[in-house]
């Protein structure tokens, strides 16, 4: 037996030559593929040197979206324009509601204005009718006749009668006719007349026809001549109410127990009796 017998191995045979061919030909295979490919190709290629042009869908897109901006704009500019004409009609009502409110209010002012001139106009008539019939009952009252009634019908004459009783009777008949010829005016404070009177304002008047100058107020007035009984009264003489020199009402007798007196704003200027109102004392200045 020879000593160079070989002696088998104990290892696992190796795998590693079919692994390398099976990797040798998909290799190869995977080329084969390619060089296939290369062959079949244009034989000379040439660098692309020209710019292909999409097509031009944007053209398209934007035109679109041009005419959906100026519709976009249209509507904009109408609702503008609407909005111009409403605020336009609505100025357009409220100058017309204005006009038309003006126009009611010129016409109830020319209403107003129609009937404050015909109450005028009524008002002067009347004055002037007043007027007219005091002139008229002054002109009788001034008569020798009317003296000689109003006379009469006094209270008897008091021993301080003036001497004279003819220019007395005068004077007294001119001062009783113009205090009837007032009756029927306004009370006013501090009125002295024509149409308006308080009550020493309307004794000075009457008084002042006779030629006579009297105090202005009421207190001076009944101290300002010879202080008489209310039993024998003569037309002309002054009543007053209070004291003498502290008067605070005067008033003229007018004969039949009656005076003539601006009373009050209620009642204004009057005729009443005596017994309407006493009076406290009397002074004669005829």
């Amino acid at each position: 037996m020879s000593h160079t017998a070989h002696i088998p191995s104990h290892r696992k045979p190796r795998q590693r030559t079919s692994k390398s061919a099976l990797r040798a030909g998909v290799a190869g295979g995977v080329l084969s593929t390619i060089a296939v490919a290369g062959a079949a190709g244009p034989a000379q290629a040439e660098p692309v040197t020209q710019t292909i042009e999409m097509p031009t869908i944007t053209s398209g897109l934007s035109t679109a979206v041009a005419a959906s901006a100026q519709a976009t704009q249209q509507v904009a500019l109408d609702l503008e324009t609407q909005a111009h004409e409403d605020a336009a009609a609505e100025s357009a009502a409220k100058k017309a509601k204005k006009a038309k409110a003006e126009a009611v209010r010129k016409a109830e002012a020319e209403k107003k204005a129609e009937a404050a001139a015909k109450a005028r106009a009524e008002a002067e008539a009347k004055e002037r009718a007043e007027r007219a019939s005091r002139t008229a009952e002054r002109t009788t009252l001034s008569a020798p006749s009317s003296s000689s009634s109003d006379n009469s019908s006094s209270a008897p004459a008091s021993s301080s009668a003036p001497s004279s009783s003819s220019n007395a009777t005068g004077s007294a008949a001119a001062i009783v006719a113009f205090a009837k010829a007032q009756v029927g005016d306004a009370y006013i404070s501090g009125g002295t007349g024509p149409n308006a009177w308080d009550c020493s304002g309307l004794v000075q008047a009457a008084y002042r026809t006779a030629g006579i100058d009297l105090p202005r107020v009421s207190q001076s007035q009944s101290t300002a001549g010879t202080q008489v009984s209310l039993d024998n009264l003569q037309p002309g003489d002054i009543l007053y109410w209070g004291g003498a020199g502290s008067a605070y009402h005067v008033a003229i007798y007018v004969g039949g127990g009656e005076f003539v007196g601006a009373q009050n704003s209620s009642t204004g200027t009057v005729q009443r009796s005596m017994d309407y109102d006493r009076p406290s004392g009397a002074v004669r200045v005829l």
